[in-house]
């Protein structure tokens, strides 16, 4: 398995985490928000939204699923068909991940999970940068793969 496959499947998988899980939590807030009786430990309290301009969560789990969950899962089916806007995409969706997450620290206390997605953007930016050659690492790697020399200026 050459270095750009591994990285292909890699950068899948932490899509299809983010793209599941985002679709799952949003629904969830959502549903939470308009039965209360469904609401479950993992929705956070109320008190995290006063100064937000949020009065439930209804809107951030519908954005959460379906702008996070949708541009991973779209960025996800265009890379796994190796579409030319995949890597464009992609970075959308890293980026996504990321301005979701500064976003949300703004508005509720430091969560665990906050690191997670905001290592899981940080990734995918890397994996696409690698994808690109943007990354000496890709060309090194690829210089000890056909024995060339990599001068840098």
């Amino acid at each position: 398995m050459d270095a750009n496959h591994a990285t292909r499947i890699t950068l899948l998988v932490v899509q299809a985490f983010v793209a599941v899980t985002a679709f799952a939590g949003g629904v969830a807030l959502a549903a939470g928000s308009i039965v209360p009786d469904l609401a479950s430990a993992i929705t956070p309290p109320a008190e995290y939204l006063e100064g937000s301009p949020f009065s439930s969560y209804l809107v951030p789990g519908l954005v959460l699923a379906l702008v996070l969950g949708g541009v991973h899962a779209v960025a996800f089916v265009l890379l796994l068909r190796r579409r030319p806007s995949a890597l464009f995409v992609s970075a959308a969706a890293g980026y996504a991940a990321l301005i979701w997450i500064f976003v949300q620290m703004m508005v509720i206390p430091f969560s665990f999970l906050q690191a997670v997605y905001f290592m899981a953007g940080a990734v995918e930016l890397g994996l696409v940068m690698l994808l690109l050659g943007l990354l000496p690492i890709t060309r090194s790697t690829e210089a000890r793969r056909t024995g060339t020399r990599v001068t840098t200026s």
